[in-house]
């Protein structure tokens, strides 16, 4: 297994998973080095992104996992990868959210992240369940 930062050459298997980032925001991610891609075999499997939440707060707003690679440990292993990245660049703290109607929250809570509020949208046309944050110290 490799983790590495995103690049270019990653576009069309990055927007395989990836269905909510414009691609001018993918070019920013491969120039600020604020996404990676995990690869095993030699085919990449899966991505994490984030940004800065307050711009002083890394927030992942994207773990995927291709799906037949699910359950074999290689989030936990991204979202470390990750948070370590974080610490060694002097970061305290990192986030994350998700919908109350997901899974994933069991996931990061079992990673040791915490509940820490969230918020509902009801505008129309973009109406979709309560999006909980949550916080983890580093």
């Amino acid at each position: 297994m490799q983790i590495r930062y995103v690049e270019k050459e990653d576009k069309e298997f990055w927007f395989s998973l990836d269905k909510h980032l414009a691609e001018a925001e993918f070019e920013k991610k491969v120039r600020d080095k604020m996404g990676y891609v995990l690869i095993e075999d030699g085919q990449p499997i899966g991505l994490l992104r984030y940004n800065l939440f307050w711009d002083n707060t890394p927030f992942c707003t994207m773990l995927y996992i291709d799906w037949e690679h699910h359950k074999r440990g290689y989030g936990k292993e991204l979202l470390a990868y990750w948070e370590a990245d974080m610490k060694k660049a002097g970061y305290g703290m990192v986030m994350t959210s998700t919908q109350v109607d997901e899974e994933a929250q069991h996931f990061y809570r079992k990673l040791g992240y915490q509940d820490a509020g969230g918020f509902v949208v009801n505008v129309p046309g973009y109406e979709q369940p309560m999006e909980m944050l949550m916080v983890k110290g580093i």
